[in-house]
C-alpha cells in the first residue's frame, strides 16, 4: 500500500508543488527565530487583608455550626423504644420499674444479712451487665424489636431473681426469729 502512494506522489509531484508559501512568510518567521523571547513574568496574586479576614471568618462560623450539629446529634443516642413497638416500650417501662423496687426492697432487707446481700448482688450485676449490653445493642442492630423482647425477658428474669432473693432473706429472717423464740422459751 505504501509503495503505491509513493509511486503516486512521484508520478504527481509537479500538480503537488504548485502551491509554494510566499516569501514574505519566510521572512517573517526567520526575524521571529531570530528575536529572543524573554520570559513571562506571572504576576504575584495579593489578598487584601479584608478579604483574608472575611474568609476566615467565614470558616470559623461554619466550623462552629457543624461542630454544634455534631454535638447536638451525639447526646440523641438513644432509641425511643415507643417508636420500635408501644407495648413493649411499656412492658419495658413496667419492668424496669419493678426492678428498681426489688433492688430497694433487697436493700434494705440487706441491713440484716450484709453477706447474703453481697451474694445476692453479684448476680444481679450480672444479669444487669447483659441488659446494659442489650441497650447498647438496640441503636445498631437491624432487628430492634427482637433486641427489646430480649431486654423485657432479662427484665422478667431479674423480676423473678429478686422475688426468689426477697423471699429467701424473709424465710431467713423467718427462720432466725423462731430460732430466737425457742431459745427464749427454753
Amino acid at each position: 500500500m505504501s509503495k503505491r502512494l509513493e509511486d503516486f506522489i512521484k508520478a504527481n509531484r509537479e500538480e503537488f508543488n504548485d502551491l509554494e508559501p510566499r516569501a514574505a512568510l519566510w521572512d517573517r518567521i526567520e526575524r521571529e527565530l531570530d528575536v529572543p523571547q524573554q520570559p513571562k513574568k506571572r504576576e504575584a496574586k495579593t489578598f487584601s487583608l479584608g478579604f483574608v479576614l472575611r474568609v476566615a471568618a467565614s470558616v470559623i462560623i461554619v466550623m462552629g455550626v457543624c461542630f454544634a450539629v455534631y454535638l447536638q446529634t451525639g447526646k440523641k443516642q438513644g432509641v425511643d423504644l415507643a417508636e420500635i413497638n408501644p407495648d413493649y416500650a411499656k412492658q419495658q417501662m413496667h419492668y424496669a420499674s419493678l426492678v428498681q423496687t426489688k433492688r430497694t426492697e433487697l436493700k434494705e432487707m440487706a441491713k440484716t444479712d450484709p453477706q447474703l446481700y453481697k451474694e445476692f448482688s453479684r448476680e444481679i450485676a450480672k444479669m444487669d451487665s447483659a441488659y446494659k449490653k442489650l441497650t447498647n445493642d438496640i441503636a445498631t442492630s437491624p432487628n430492634q424489636e427482637r433486641v427489646l423482647r430480649a431486654m423485657i425477658r432479662n427484665l422478667q428474669i431479674q423480676t423473678e431473681v429478686l422475688n426468689q432473693q426477697l423471699n429467701v432473706i424473709e424465710q431467713f429472717n423467718q427462720y432466725k426469729k423462731q430460732q430466737q423464740n425457742e431459745v427464749k422459751n427454753i
